[in-house]
């Protein structure tokens, strides 16, 4: 992709901002990873491991399954379902285990998201606070159009004198910068699939990363013994014309008019040239999960299943979405579909665990990167929290995080502190007998005690998300949002408001001053930015994109 491009694939940035792009300036001229043919499917050989079990004691596998942008509510164990689909396997795994209650992310997008998930550490502390983007845009890029919802932009003069009413484009951070495939997990960085590598483990890579692609960044250099997916933020599904194929298209939503112009139907194997899957993206997804878990039946395995769904563009397979035809909207009957191969992956990944005989020591861990996002269009995905993807509101950052090890983890299981992505990682390392890396400070911690009762206390009285002028900090139960874009504090008392609908902060000036002194500690722990913001850019707390605005609308605004 010409570099100047990728600030669209920053997805949210300009989709919050409520940009229209003409299809001229849509279709782009891109890099190998968009035009580069792809090449027609191949098999995928896995590695093959022994033939036979190893003598002694072995430690559990371990699967990590994430889902992308997928709600608090698009999961019946911890919602409602959309338009009240059932995910029978995804609730399978709480039911069968735990249900963190208050998992949270470790940031509200994905790539700083997963940063936080891999090394076990706010992403912060290495310069991971921005969703990786190009800054250089051409001359022509019509950024003077770059505003939210006209209505909103129309009465500006009823806002206080310091909100901002655009999405800012910072055009001195957008000079001299490295191509977003520089911009990633540090090669210094020790992942989880690094620490279980150095216990003997098997190391698999399914789909998204996300995570750099530049030397040291890639999968395969971070740990991962084979990869199989996409380097980038997203794929197709199918190709657009395929027969098996149901689209939906949010016209409104200029990000999703880029990600059918220029998103390829492809992955790769270990840096092979790109070739097509066989057959839809998830459900391929999932049957290599399936193959992987064969072919190291007889060692132990981690396997990163890191679907793409459902994070737009919306595509359902035709057989989910006839299976639906009670969901009378298209979109949401699309998304549902998307949401619905999820789940059957999930449940032919854990009938193939019973399957090998592997169900009993295998530790499976099932979250979304974020919560749902509002350039979908579709009001309920984080039911009943506000906000969404790229808030640190509820919506944004709590999400379904549900744990399964049935030799360890007594059915019914539910803990109730709040947890965050980042335990993952001293979870599996604890798991499989690594020791955390004792040169760095790292901000997980094993959750195995705390599940079973060997703990007492909480995994954590303090968490904390940052994103240039926007802090936030959740401690003892109260949230503070520190704001600087505009300059104002607000606080909720989540032991009474859940939901975030009740700014107490006019109220509480001592708490309200106590927690900005902890957000400033964490700050001077934290290394600066690897790279500067882009922008700074509007999301409505209330509503998704594509609903008309109201001049009484609340925002956050998003640095990237």
């Amino acid at each position: 992709m010409k570099r100047w491009a990728k600030i669209l694939l920053g997805g949210v940035a300009v989709a919050g901002a409520g940009l229209f792009l003409s299809a001229d300036y849509i279709k782009l001229n891109l890099n190998r990873w968009i035009t580069e043919p792809t090449q027609p499917n191949r098999a995928v050989t896995w590695q093959q491991g022994p033939q036979a079990p190893q003598p002694g004691e072995r430690p559990p596998n371990i699967i990590l399954i994430v889902a992308d942008d997928l709600g608090f509510n698009d999961v019946t164990i911890t919602g409602k379902g959309v338009a009240g689909t059932p995910t029978p396997n995804i609730d399978a795994i709480g039911r069968e285990g735990v249900v963190f209650a208050n998992g949270y992310a470790g940031n509200a997008t994905c790539a700083p998201s997963r940063a936080a998930l891999m090394t076990g550490r706010y992403a912060t502390r290495f310069g991971y606070e921005f969703t990786p983007t190009d800054v250089r845009v051409p001359g022509w890029f019509p950024t003077s159009i770059i505003r939210p919802d006209a209505l909103f932009a129309r009465n500006i003069a009823s806002f206080p004198s310091n909100w901002e009413h655009r999405t800012v484009f910072d055009e001195e951070a957008a000079r001299n910068l490295p191509p977003p495939g520089d911009k990633g997990v540090p090669a210094a960085e020790i992942t989880v699939a690094e620490q279980l590598k150095s216990r003997g483990y098997h190391t698999v890579h399914l789909g998204k990363w996300h995570l750099g692609e530049a030397g040291g960044m890639r999968p395969e250099d971070q740990g991962f013994d084979e990869s199989l997916g996409f380097i980038i933020g997203g794929q197709k599904y199918l190709p657009e014309d395929d027969p098996q194929s149901v689209n939906s298209y949010q016209d409104f939503d200029p990000i999703d008019r880029f990600l059918w112009a220029n998103l390829p139907f492809s992955v790769q194997y270990n840096g092979s040239p790109r070739f097509a899957p066989d057959r839809y993206m998830t459900d391929y997804l999932s049957t290599q999960a399936i193959a992987a878990i064969r072919a190291n039946r007889n060692r132990p395995f981690f396997i990163y299943l890191a679907y793409n769904a459902p994070h737009t563009p919306l595509q359902a397979l035709k057989s989910d979405y006839d299976a639906l035809s009670g969901i009378k909207d298209h979109r949401t009957r699309v998304y549902a579909a998307m949401v619905r191969a999820v789940d059957r992956g999930v449940g032919q990944v854990m009938a193939e665990l019973k399957r090998q005989g592997l169900d009993d020591n295998t530790l499976v861990i099932f979250t979304s990167d974020n919560g749902g996002a509002h350039y979908v269009g579709l009001p309920g995905l984080n039911r009943p929290y506000r906000g969404w993807k790229a808030t640190y509101y509820e919506g944004g950052t709590h999400l379904p995080f549900l744990m399964r090890w049935p030799a360890r983890i007594a059915q019914g299981s539910r803990l109730a502190s709040p947890v965050s992505h980042f335990d993952i990682y001293a979870t599996a390392s604890a798991a499989a007998g690594a020791a955390l890396p004792a040169d760095r400070p790292v901000d997980g911690v094993d959750l195995m005690p705390f599940v079973t009762g060997e703990a007492t206390g909480v995994p954590h009285r303090t968490l904390f998300w940052r994103s240039g002028g926007y802090r936030v900090v959740l401690h003892d139960g109260w949230k503070l949002h520190s704001l600087t874009h505009p300059r104002e504090d607000r606080l909720y008392d989540l032991a009474s408001d859940p939901t975030e609908q009740r700014d107490v902060a006019a109220q509480q000036p001592a708490r309200v001053a106590a927690m900005k002194a902890l957000l400033a500690a964490h700050d001077r722990q934290q290394a600066p930015p690897a790279w500067p913001s882009l922008i700074r850019s509007p999301i409505p707390l209330d509503r998704p994109l594509g609903v008309p605005a109201r001049t009484s609308d609340p925002y956050i605004y998003w640095w990237n």
